[in-house]
């Protein structure tokens, strides 16, 4: 027979410890799910990429070659993209130009920041 000592307690491990940052607000995470969920699609990534290391705004009729799909394709991941706040848009004569949010940007880029493990 094997006795336990039921009297003594345990310390919390740092993996269980509480998070120190306060968590999202239920409208940010459903907005941020939102973001997410449009950028579940490898053209769309392709866009912010392409966006993100762009010098200046891009012209919608450049997304077609580099990602070789057709106009009205293109147009509708802009749009999607625009819609969710990820994208500024700017119409110049008859074509669209395309810019990264910056305030977009940089709350997507705070969310998926993961600090180093120690």
């Amino acid at each position: 027979m094997m006795a336990i000592d039921m009297t003594s307690s345990f310390d919390v491990i740092d993996c269980c410890r509480p998070l120190g940052s306060e968590s999202l607000a239920e409208e940010e995470a459903d907005a941020t799910a939102q973001v997410f969920k449009t950028l579940g699609d490898p053209a769309r990534v392709k866009i912010v990429n392409l966006l993100a290391r762009s010098d200046g705004p891009v012209c919608a009729c450049e997304f077609i070659p580099a990602l070789g799909l057709a106009q009205a394709t293109v147009s509708h991941h802009l749009k999607k993209l625009t819609d969710v706040g990820l994208l500024e848009r700017e119409q110049r004569g008859k074509w669209a130009y395309f810019s990264l949010d910056a305030d977009a940007a940089a709350q997507l880029a705070s969310l998926v920041r993961i600090p180093e493990v120690v």
